[in-house]
């Protein structure tokens, strides 16, 4: 079950890599920027582990619920500092940071 749940997710996560990049007459919107590629990247795993952790009886629903709002507050975070940016990429500082985030939510849900 757990293996059919990361398949999928990986197939979600992917999935969006088919699409163009949206451009503007300002500039290229990179929606799937390298950096913001592999930070959603991260999220989803930990989406998928969270999941698995729950299904094992490691975590409780509201640990998961409480961790899927990190992550999802992660991944807003991420959104909003592409448009701010106005290109659609990640300065190295932020994604480091956000990196930094993730690998906090990372431990809280283990190994």
């Amino acid at each position: 079950m757990f293996t059919r749940t990361l398949i999928a997710a990986s197939l979600l996560a992917t999935s969006g890599l088919a699409l163009p990049t949206m451009a503007s007459a300002h500039g290229a919107w990179q929606r799937h920027h390298p950096a913001r590629t592999h930070i959603n990247h991260r999220i989803a795993r930990q989406q998928v582990r969270i999941t698995h952790e729950v299904r094992e009886g490691d975590m409780s629903r509201a640990e998961a619920r409480d961790l899927r709002g990190d992550l999802h507050d992660i991944r807003k975070e991420e959104r909003s500092l592409a448009q701010a940016n106005g290109n659609g990429h990640l300065t190295p500082a932020q994604a480091r940071d956000l990196n930094h985030q993730l690998n906090h939510t990372s431990h809280d849900i283990g190994h």
